[in-house]
């Protein structure tokens, strides 16, 4: 008896332990696993835009308020912030502007200059703080520090108006001679000798021949260029041509290398009585498609402009810079023509159009450079 009462005390003890194992104090929850802090991702500070300082030479002509004008739209639809300035045909004034524009901190510089040899040493500052340097339809000279070049072909600028004077007169067919006075643009543009050059390479066989004859005598860039390209300097130097040359005879053709110049050349035979039934417009030439020339083109007075695109040259100003920001090949297609006096300028040349009454609205109003209502 004794002995299953210890034997029964022995079951209580083991099964209070069990009992006091399972269900006394229960093992603590484990600890609610903290939330793990959020990883904290520096963000990569944002690039920087890139500024384009764009230098054009006057608003006196329209075509460079249109060139200024499509370089920001396209600049700035590409991503790029843009500094715009004219320099109102002033050199000093074109040079405070182009330093100004370094100090600002400018990456690129997109330069139609005055005269390409005046910015010499504001180049070298610009070469000097990393600045890409763009030479914009007019050559910068005596400086290597010149990246790139985008132009028109301006000896072929030249050619299309020597031979829209062939054509003009026919000069092919017709017996002659004929009476021409040759005008010049600005001696301190590069681009002026290659017009010069270009139209002459069509008409000299004809002077060398006779059937065309200089009255005047004048010829070269020495003595028929029109500084800054101003149309009343143009003017008065036909006056005083239609007085001492043409006062028996007639004129018969002008080469003239931009619109400014055929306007005021225009006004000039008009004042000596050209222009009427008796006496016929000689063949005028011009450049640039300006509002003012295509006017007189409807109304009969000049017969000939060459059109340069210059929608087409900012975009291919602006692919240029591009590429050459990100490191990418350059789009160039000349490598020999416009040696600077220091280097060859790599360029890219756009094409000109010869334009008359007879294709203005195909090239200009067509494709929208105009509005039909600009040329009423």
């Amino acid at each position: 008896m004794k002995k299953n009462l210890y034997v029964l005390f022995g079951l209580l003890v083991i099964a209070s332990l069990a009992l006091s194992a399972c269900g006394g104090s229960a093992a603590p929850a484990a600890a609610e696993e903290a939330p793990a802090e959020e990883a904290v991702v520096a963000e990569a500070p944002a690039e920087e835009t890139k500024l384009v300082g764009i230098s054009m030479p006057t608003k006196t002509s329209t075509r460079w308020i249109s060139d200024g004008e499509s370089m920001v739209k396209v600049f700035e639809d590409m991503g790029y912030d843009t500094d715009l300035q004219f320099a109102d045909d002033d050199i000093p004034n074109q040079l405070n502007q182009i330093e100004n524009m370094v100090t600002k901190g400018a990456d690129v510089l997109v330069i139609a200059a005055i005269d390409g040899s005046t910015l010499t040493d504001v180049l070298q500052q610009a070469h000097d703080a990393g600045v890409l340097v763009i030479a914009y339809d007019r050559l910068l000279v005596n400086s290597e520090n010149v990246d790139y070049y985008a132009t028109f072909d301006n000896f072929g600028v030249g050619v299309i108006m020597g031979t829209q004077i062939e054509t003009g007169l026919d000069l092919k067919n017709a017996e002659g001679p004929f009476n021409i006075e040759l005008f010049g643009g600005s001696p301190d543009d590069t681009n002026a000798y290659y017009f010069y050059d270009g139209a002459m390479s069509i008409l000299q066989p004809y002077i060398d021949s006779g059937k065309l004859v200089v009255q005047s005598g004048q010829m070269g860039m020495d003595k028929v260029s029109t500084l800054r390209w101003d149309g009343i300097v143009a003017q008065a130097r036909m006056d005083n041509l239609l007085s001492a040359f043409y006062t028996d005879k007639r004129v018969d053709a002008v080469l003239s290398p931009y619109d400014g110049l055929s306007i005021g050349i225009l006004s000039s035979l008009k004042g000596v009585g050209y222009g009427t039934e008796g006496q016929p417009m000689p063949v005028v030439t011009g450049q640039d498609a300006e509002v003012a020339s295509i006017k007189s083109m409807i109304a009969g007075e000049q017969t000939y402009t060459v059109f340069k695109d210059t929608r087409e040259l900012a975009k291919q100003a602006a692919a240029m810079v591009d590429a050459a920001l990100k490191g990418e090949e350059v789009p160039i297609n000349d490598t020999e023509t416009y040696d600077n006096g220091v280097k060859i300028v790599p360029s890219y040349l756009l094409i000109p159009f010869s334009v008359d009454i007879t294709n203005y609205k195909e090239y200009l109003v067509d494709t929208g450079y105009y509005t039909a209502d600009q040329l009423q």
